[in-house]
């Protein structure tokens, strides 16, 4: 399969920018990490939030926050190699491992001090590894609908698109994860406009830019045999750190991934956290309920 020119990439990159320019207005920022190169957004000025999304969505689900808070806050949201706008290298090691040393390789680039961490779905693995390596940069945490510990939950719709061949057919030759998530994720489907839906979709149009998110289903840890559960471990295993920093749970109840069992330890783990349910939403919060959520981020922020 021949890899695009550099060229070729630009131009696709410029002409999905022009298409949801409405919803995603924002500059392009870019960090080369070991050849490749890492996109981020930079809006505003002051203290950092540091914006850390899951699969298979990228730096555009965070755009209302970005434009809300950027007005009070330096909001830095980022895209996982894989992922967005950033290069997606076929022959590329997309373990957990790799995702937090990118982001460390940011926050240390930036200088990023007194962050506080916005995370949703794998994010919150990979955010909050990147705040178990460097606690002295982490102050404040807003977790939704994700994890960062171990767990046996797995849902069968997500288990079949790890098995061999089929889940590569699945995931990479028809879409069926990115396409999925934009009907099974939502449960305001009037928010899904046609240009919302192609910025969900726009960075995963081929077999190609579907790298990662195959990458991101097969790198669930289950067992401890598998490459990254030990790295799963360790950002595990430093969590109980944060107990005395602020913490806010925010939880899409309809979610059938991160069920409120996630919640549940969360709350368990940090009896300090604040925690606002929201029983009609589902995993992607942010669009089903960011009117709901905004509010209660800039309180808790102000605190």
């Amino acid at each position: 399969m021949d890899t695009p020119s550099e060229t070729t990439i630009e131009e696709s990159r410029m002409n999905f920018r022009e298409q949801i320019k409405e919803e995603y207005p924002f500059a392009s920022h870019w960090l080369k990490i070991d050849g490749h190169q890492y996109h981020y957004l930079d809006e505003g000025q002051g203290t950092p939030l540091l914006m850390v999304h899951g699969n298979p969505t990228w730096s555009f689900a965070w755009r209302r926050l970005v434009k809300q808070l950027s007005q009070s806050y330096r909001v830095i949201a980022v895209d996982h190699m894989g992922c967005g706008l950033s290069d997606k290298p076929q022959d590329y090691p997309y373990t957990l491992a790799n995702h937090i040393a990118n982001l460390k390789t940011l926050i240390q680039e930036l200088d990023l001090q007194q962050i506080t961490l916005f995370a949703h779905d794998w994010g919150g693995a990979i955010g909050m590894g990147a705040a178990v390596d460097l606690p002295e940069r982490f102050e404040k945490f807003v977790l939704m609908n994700t994890a960062a510990f171990r767990s046996q939950e797995i849902p069968l719709r997500i288990a079949v698109c790890r098995i061999p061949l089929l889940g590569a057919w699945g995931v990479r030759g028809l879409n069926l994860f990115s396409g999925a998530a934009i009907k099974m994720a939502v449960e305001k489907h009037e928010r899904m406009t046609p240009e919302v839906k192609a910025g969900f979709l726009g960075p995963y149009n081929n077999w190609q830019n579907r790298v990662a998110v195959h990458r991101f289903v097969q790198d669930i840890p289950l067992k401890p045999s598998h490459p990254s559960y030990d790295t799963l471990v360790h950002v595990d295993e430093g969590l109980a750190q944060f107990q005395g920093h602020p913490l806010l749970l925010i939880w899409g109840e309809q979610d059938w991934c991160f069920t409120t069992n996630f919640l549940d330890e969360f709350e368990r783990r940090f009896p300090q956290a604040e925690t606002l349910r929201i029983p009609d939403a589902g995993h992607y919060v942010f669009e089903d309920a960011h009117e709901i959520m905004l509010p209660r981020i800039e309180q808790f922020l102000q605190q």
